[in-house]
């Protein structure tokens, strides 16, 4: 498939891609991601691999397109570990607080 990465065409293969990453250990994920055998690599990394250039002259974006048409999974970046809920108060401290007792104020 030709597809043009960073202003310059690329013929890329899904064995090339396959053959190029194998070997490769992927980089800590903490943005888009495609998983390439059964390893996820950050979408940077596979685009520097693959075309041999730096990572700044090229976007997330063009390597993902890419990816997609040649049939990887891409996956959009993490999302953020929500806030866990609040402990669930006792029935004795509820009442302790509708008591106005000096402990209500430390819990």
């Amino acid at each position: 498939m030709r597809c043009v990465i960073a202003r310059y065409p690329f013929e890329l293969t899904r064995d090339g891609v396959l053959a190029s990453m194998a070997g490769v250990k992927p980089e800590l994920v903490t943005g888009d991601s495609v998983t390439i055998g059964r390893r996820r690599y950050p979408v940077k990394q596979v685009g520097e691999v693959i075309t041999r250039q730096d990572r700044r002259d090229f976007s997330g974006g063009e390597v993902t397109r890419a990816m997609a048409r040649l049939g990887f999974t891409c996956h959009a970046r993490p999302e953020a570990v929500p806030p866990s809920a609040p402990a669930a108060r006792t029935p004795l401290q509820i009442a302790s607080e509708l008591l106005g007792s000096p402990d209500a104020q430390d819990a």
